[in-house]
């Protein structure tokens, strides 16, 4: 088998089907690989980099393209060490390493169909019957009974672990809610969180809180002083973990509140390489990493989880991208050591439910193992046709100065 083609495809569409969600961002961009081959096979890839920087995708693809289509084999490890050595000096990490994971991701959908198992198959095998689901809430909608009226949707559609944001986001000016003025406001909002929903949902329901700290500058950002307090504060709750409670600065100072802290620490959605997670991991940043199979490949994804459990962690999936993205983190999140739970967009929009069909079965909370051949990713002319790109949908484009082409 061999490949004839490699072609770079961006989509624009609803961000969700969940009015929770889309009152913060409507619309979302998505970018995906298919590779072609003489055998009649097509696989697909996608990368987390078409939500936020989609007309970076080409380029790279064309770059890569002669050492997939002059190369003289189609396994998945070889051409992504090949493709990675040519990338060594300008693109080890960051938007180079995020797009070949679309790449890898497309090559391995070809193996298994090929095979004609699926991807986990490949990678070792499952490691799991099945493996707990929670529902991916996004912001923590304002005022409270939007928040509970979210947790009624998510219990509904048969999630029982939900993840939401700090702070307000407020529905009515569609905008976070300015932050607390201090560390003890701060820590006090995430409790009465937390016990609001708690209340709400009764005890049998998991609950994660995120930080969101990899993004926010500025007075948003926490310091170790108000997260280590946050997380104080909201230890006895009983949270499953806390996600990004600081930015990616320090892995030193990740480590320092790791150490101490009532609740496991989780992050890692922003590293693009099995490298920076193998740095930040020996420091002890993390008590859950949370790699994400569309930034550094779903072999990565593996192999950061194998590191994880050599140090008595865990791993948790970061699945935001599109439904090829979520279905290549279900895939290695089932042949990964360790794994302890993955995480859903719920009630998917058409980029979401289109693409993963009938191959992302969840049942009671709990996701099954893929059974198709290949990662069971469907990306047909007609979705192409329904959900052209249009340029200035993708993530922080209202960023002040930005230039959004129309």
């Amino acid at each position: 088998m061999r490949v004839t083609d490699v072609r770079p495809v961006l989509l624009t569409g609803p961000s969700s089907n969940d009015p929770w969600i889309t009152v913060a961002k409507a619309t979302r961009t998505a970018g995906f690989v298919e590779i072609h081959t003489d055998a009649g096979l097509t696989g697909v890839g996608e990368t987390y980099a078409g939500y936020f920087a989609p007309e970076l995708i080409a380029p790279i693809v064309e770059y890569v393209r002669p050492i997939l289509q002059h190369g003289d084999t189609t396994d998945p490890v070889v051409l992504t060490e090949r493709m990675r050595r040519s990338l060594v000096y300008w693109a080890r990490v960051g938007v180079g390493a995020a797009v070949i994971s679309a790449v890898e991701a497309a090559l391995w959908d070809l193996a298994g169909k090929a095979a004609g198992v699926p991807v986990h198959q490949l990678l070792g095998g499952s490691l799991y019957p099945r493996l707990p689901a929670y529902a991916t809430g996004g912001p923590a909608n304002w005022p409270a009974d939007e928040l509970k009226r979210k947790l009624d949707h998510y219990l509904s559609l048969g999630f029982t672990a939900v993840k939401v944001g700090s702070g307000w986001f407020d529905g009515t000016t569609r905008r976070p809610q300015l932050p607390p003025s201090s560390i003890t406001e701060t820590a006090d909002l995430e409790v009465q969180k937390l016990a609001l929903m708690r209340a709400h949902a009764g005890p049998d329901v998991a609950f994660m809180l995120d930080g969101h700290m990899g993004h926010k500058t500025g007075s948003d950002r926490w310091s170790l002083d108000a997260a280590r307090a946050v997380l104080d504060a909201v230890g006895p709750g009983g949270l499953e973990f806390f996600e990004e409670p600081l930015p990616y600065d320090d892995p030193d100072e990740y480590a320092a509140l790791t150490s101490g802290a009532p609740v496991r620490v989780a992050g890692g959605e922003q590293l693009t390489s099995v490298e920076e997670f193998r740095l930040w991991l020996s420091r002890g940043a993390f008590a859950v990493a949370q790699p994400d199979a569309a930034w550094l490949g779903v072999s990565g994804f593996v192999e950061v989880a194998r590191l994880a459990a050599a140090r008595g962690g865990f791993v948790a999936s970061h699945a935001w991208s599109g439904g090829g993205g979520v279905l290549q983190n279900v895939h290695a999140a089932f042949a990964s050591p360790s794994s302890l739970i993955v995480e859903i967009p719920p009630d998917g929009g058409e980029l979401h439910t289109l693409l993963w069909g009938e191959n992302l079965v969840i049942e009671d909370g709990w996701v099954l193992p893929p059974q198709a051949p290949g990662l069971g990713v469907t990306l047909t002319d007609e979705i192409k046709e329904r959900f052209p790109f249009r340029p200035g949908h993708e993530e922080f484009v209202s960023v002040p100065g930005k230039v959004l082409s129309t």
